[in-house]
């Protein structure tokens, strides 16, 4: 049912359908036995018919039944001998058999030399390059599963687990003594039905194998079901099959649909097709939101962004259905999306648009409001070839998922798994620029702190403005950047940590470049401007004076959450308390005209006279000193408590 879901779902139909020779191989071909067609074409280009179309239909035979080596083979040849004029479509299908046998080297050599041709194609080259650093990445990302083939498992198709009371349904091609045998002849196996199989307790092998229902198992495809909480309602995946007849659209394409039937006195009812069926598309492999209120499914229905989309619907109150929602470019991308599985916060799926090791990969995403950035499980869940089918408990973080990866029994096998619990560590880089050029400030001080407000370290930019802490961070935290630099305002930046083990956050932190009166001094930021002078034994302010202060004015005014504090001071000269009156009233003074213009009272925390208890050189009471000397003691300060 994999295999066909790919591939009978219009993926291909109008290329295969419009095909109208009689010779046997492309007879066997476009009757999507391709089993039959690999043998036959393969036979005709042996026996010297290396033309562009014979080595297409072989190189398609093979991929179509995802057998990947002989697919790199021939799509080889036809590289060799065709390279100028090859459509994108195999450019796209020869880098996907590549990565299918874990060539990511050379899939990334011909991704780079046909970039442009691809995306002039409309194919996404995010999914198959973007990011060779994320691939290499994955490639090295530390194991979180121990799997195991069950055995149960036969050399045929058995795939799809799904969780039903205390057993487990999956689909399988086995022939049984209870069922007629019919040859599927896409892969020469016997048509798929459903079946069940009890847990055993003593780990998560199954055993006791039987078909699962008369009246749901029929002559042609049934897999991938999905059941409602209460076990009393599953819905399935069928060809578009009903009394007795198989439907097909005007190209001649059976499509799939899904299908409902309810448990009645014990029994499964006769099923029932959904209401957004069609003749013309295929819909199905369902998944239901832990509260059954939701209905998951795939599809290329109109709508679709790629290949196969995932969908959502809701599922009313009167057994009625809301509109179906393609799920969005989160999850779906121009590859497949399939097979998704939904648990309380997270959603698993399948897809080959997303970074991954080749063919189809298991993914995760937090669902709350929306979906976060898909993560790949990585190895060795995920293979080079087919990984699919997920599901898991939760609480025990055991499961199944399917895959046709080498070293299995047979077609598809049916593995269990145990998810450990992998320390989550990161690290975080990012560049500080300037903001108003988006030059690179060098030299910058970069702080990292915790949601606490502690420091974790400290470093300098370097000369292009990048920075990077190693620090081993936990997954899913706070933190916070900071940077400062002399002449700019400090600034910071808050992220959280991504769910994804070994991640590297990038965290780009922008500097504003402080105002010319504001300066730094003695580890202090100071408001800089001209002398304000006072007359003698007064503390009113003159209007040359009004002219300095209208500049800390304007300042404030440009910084909106500026908080200062001020300081007037005076010389040595005269009496010491009566100096210190006298400062004190002229700060005080300083802070009255410029709350009078438009200043809040709260912004300016204090106005304070220090007379002559702070003098700035070596000009006290018992020194001589020039009237320039004893000037520079003569002064009033506008210190910075908070910029931002």
């Amino acid at each position: 049912m994999k295999k066909i879901f790919f591939y009978s779902i219009v993926l291909i139909a109008n290329f295969l359908f419009a095909q109208n020779t009689n010779t046997s191989a492309e007879k066997s071909f476009n009757s999507l036995w391709y089993v039959k067609a690999a043998k036959q074409f393969q036979a005709q280009v042996e026996r010297g018919d290396d033309s562009q179309e014979a080595l297409q239909k072989v190189g398609d035979a093979y991929y179509f039944n995802t057998d990947m080596k002989n697919a790199v083979k021939w799509y080889g040849q036809l590289f060799s001998n065709y390279e100028q004029v090859l459509a994108p479509t195999y450019i796209f299908r020869y880098i996907h058999a590549l990565k299918g046998v874990g060539n990511y080297g050379m899939a990334k050599l011909l991704t780079k030399r046909y970039e442009e041709v691809l995306k002039e194609a409309e194919y996404d080259i995010s999914t198959i390059e973007s990011n060779k650093d994320q691939l290499e990445k994955l490639l090295k990302m530390q194991p979180q599963f121990y799997v195991s083939n069950l055995s149960i498992n036969t050399k045929l198709a058995d795939f799809g687990a799904a969780y039903y009371q205390n057993q487990i349904v999956f689909a399988s091609s086995r022939d049984t003594m209870n069922l007629h045998t019919r040859i599927y002849k896409w892969n020469e196996q016997p048509y798929l039905n459903l079946f069940t199989a009890d847990t055993i307790s003593s780990g998560l092998d199954l055993k006791n194998v039987t078909a699962f229902s008369k009246t749901i198992n029929s002559k042609y495809h049934e897999a991938i079901v999905a059941f409602s909480p209460d076990g009393k309602t599953m819905y399935f995946t069928r060809n578009n099959y009903t009394n007795k007849d198989l439907k097909r659209d005007d190209d001649g394409t059976n499509h799939l649909k899904l299908y409902k039937s309810k448990l009645v006195d014990n029994a499964w009812s006769t099923p029932i097709e959904l209401p957004f069926n069609d003749l013309n598309y295929s819909v199905g492999q369902p998944a239901l939101s832990p509260d059954g209120k939701k209905l998951y499914f795939v599809s290329d229905m109109p709508g679709s962004i790629g290949s196969t989309d995932i969908f959502v619907v809701d599922i009313l109150a009167d057994d009625t259905y809301g509109n179906p929602k393609n799920l969005g470019p989160t999850i779906n991308t121009s590859g497949r999306e399939m097979f998704p599985y939904v648990t309380e916060g997270k959603f698993y799926f399948s897809s080959d648009g997303h970074i991954g090791l080749g063919g189809l990969d298991v993914f995760e995403s937090l669902q709350n409001e929306s979906f976060s950035k898909p993560i790949n499980l990585g190895k060795p869940l995920n293979s080079n070839l087919d990984d699919f089918a997920y599901v898991v408990n939760e609480q025990t973080q055991q499961g199944y998922f399917s895959s046709n990866r080498k070293g299995g029994k047979g077609d598809d096998d049916i593995y269990s798994f145990q998810r450990i619990e992998v320390p989550c560590t990161q690290s975080v880089f990012g560049q500080v620029t300037s903001q108003e050029n988006n030059r690179p400030l060098s030299y910058s001080m970069v702080t990292i702190e915790d949601k606490s407000g502690k420091v974790l370290a400290e470093t300098t930019s370097d000369n292009l403005g990048e920075y990077y802490f190693d620090l081993n961070l936990p997954c899913e935290q706070i933190f916070l950047i900071k940077a400062s630099k002399e002449g700019f305002e400090n600034s910071e930046s808050q992220f959280k940590t991504s769910i994804e083990p070994n991640f590297i956050n990038e965290v780009p932190v922008g500097l504003k470049k402080l105002n010319p009166l504001i300066v730094r001094e003695g580890g202090l930021l100071k408001i800089k401007i001209g002398m304000i002078y006072f007359d003698f034994d007064k503390h009113n302010i003159r209007y040359d004076a009004s002219i300095e202060l209208n500049k800390i004015v304007f300042l404030m005014k440009e910084y909106p959450n500026m908080i200062i504090k001020i300081e007037s001071h005076t010389d040595s000269r005269g009496n010491d308390a009566y100096n210190e009156r006298l400062s004190d009233r002229r700060a005080k003074a300083t802070r009255d005209y410029i709350i009078s213009n438009g200043i809040a009272a709260n912004r300016i925390e204090s106005a304070i006279g220090y007379g002559e208890k702070q003098l700035v050189n070596e000009c006290n009471n018992s020194s001589e000193c020039s009237n320039e000397k004893h000037n520079v003691n003569r002064r009033s300060e506008f210190i910075i408590l908070r910029l931002e």
